[in-house]
């Protein structure tokens, strides 16, 4: 219903505008056959181009009064427009984005993860880890994220090494991925469980896993290293 208002609110302000200018046409041609009705010198005719020449003079004032309103009638139905149409829309947009945004936010379960990693509470932090990695199974991140806690906060390198075994056994990874995930069990058995030979069996399975690749010959060098080769 107010599109409707707006609508015949535009018609008028339009058909206003239309009268305005055919008035400009109108004057404009008084004005000129005043002149030519004062060139031919006629006393009679002098006086009616006066007369001619006086109502034009009154058209063009009331043109202009004419020309004022209807300037503020347009400018009105705009401001209507933009205040209670335009603005509102443009208010809503950005707060659905900004609300939108929030919300993803809050649905990003790494989120919740890393400020439970803030607050300290570390059983918090691993549950939500675990979450994470149910909602994005191919990020090895939250895989990484529990074995950092359950090796530097809770001390317990044979549950970041269960965990890894569990990433690296249960899941298809990417080449790099899986060779990451690997590489960081190889380091915590080597380490923190001091169980070289464990490291050097998971290194050997990078090699035959990854032949010809770079994660083989980091593996390889790594073997040379710890003299298993």
């Amino acid at each position: 219903m107010k599109w409707l208002i707006y609508v015949v609110l535009a018609v008028l302000v339009a058909g206003g505008w239309g009268l305005f200018l055919s008035n400009n046409n109108k004057i404009a041609d008084m004005r000129h056959k005043a002149e030519q009705l004062q060139n031919e010198g006629d006393s009679e005719k002098e006086e009616e181009a006066t007369k001619m020449k006086s109502q034009a003079d009154s058209a063009e004032s009331s043109k202009t009064f004419t020309g004022v309103l209807l300037a503020f009638l347009t400018a009105g139905l705009v401001g209507i427009v933009v205040v209670v149409e335009v603005l509102p829309a443009i208010a809503q947009r950005f707060t659905h984005a900004v609300y939108d945004s929030a919300e993803m936010v809050d649905k990003d379960p790494m989120h919740d993860a890393r400020a439970k990693v803030a607050q300290g509470d570390w059983e918090g932090a691993i549950e939500a880890f675990k979450l994470a990695a149910v909602a994005d199974p191919l990020n090895r991140l939250p895989y990484v994220e529990i074995s950092k806690i359950q090796l530097e906060q809770l001390e317990d390198p044979a549950a970041a090494v269960q965990t890894l075994r569990h990433a690296v056994e249960d899941q298809e990874w990417q080449e790099n991925d899986a060779a990451y995930l690997m590489f960081r069990l190889a380091e915590i058995y080597d380490t923190e469980m001091h169980d070289r030979a464990s490291a050097g069996a998971i290194m050997r399975q990078v090699i035959d896993q990854f032949p010809e690749s770079r994660h083989s010959a980091n593996a390889r060098h790594k073997l040379h290293e710890w003299g298993l080769a």
